[in-house]
């Protein structure tokens, strides 16, 4: 088996990558996955070829999308942790996370239609299930968040947050509407039992 080694990108490449990324946010974010790479070569103002250099296929560019996605989300978890206030340090987190899916369409849809795990590298993984762990524990232990929440009710619920951001309402940004009824859900004091198991 070959081992491939990734050299570090020259300073102009590590440029033109981040502006495909760039504008592939704001062409997929706009016409979800239906976007074309011609789209993002013209929003970049990059010739197509520069895009298919650094994401050989759509589905490269969407999964890089993704990963940028849920890093800045780490990096929100990890910035809560720093919050005093258990109740704010969680929800912060969640909001930034809804952000984060509301603004972007096609990462929605790609975590809507994906069966299983979003395909990540583990230690992002890892970091955020850590983050999110101590911030679940910290709400719970402050007596502000039911206590029958689990870890795994996070991506449930998020994936929740990013098809309702798909879907028209009377409402705009009806998903901030749909995540303030998420959020009052998790409150201890608005139990009206324990979660099924």
């Amino acid at each position: 088996m070959t081992h491939l080694v990734h050299r570090p990108l020259r300073a102009d490449a590590r440029r033109n990558r981040e502006r495909v990324l760039n504008a592939a946010r704001a062409v997929f974010g706009e016409q979800g996955r239906d976007a074309q790479m011609d789209d993002v070569a013209r929003r970049a103002e990059v010739g197509v070829g520069t895009v298919y250099r650094h994401f050989p296929t759509k589905e490269a560019l969407l999964e890089a999308l993704a990963v940028d996605a849920f890093e800045r989300i780490v990096a929100r978890a990890r910035a809560a942790l720093d919050i005093a206030d258990p109740w704010e340090a969680l929800t912060s987190t969640l909001w930034a996370g809804a952000e984060i899916l509301a603004a972007d369409r096609a990462l929605a849809e790609a975590m809507a239609d994906i069966p299983g795990p979003v395909p990540i590298a583990l230690e992002t993984q890892l970091e955020l299930n850590q983050a999110m762990s101590t911030l679940l524990q910290r709400a719970q232990e402050a007596g502000a968040l039911r206590p029958d929440v689990v870890l795994d009710d996070m991506p449930m619920l998020m994936c929740g947050i990013g098809a309702a951001t798909r879907k028209s309402h009377q409402c705009s940004h009806a998903w901030r509407r749909h995540m303030t009824i998420v959020i009052d859900g998790l409150r201890a004091a608005s139990a009206s039992g324990p979660l099924p198991s």
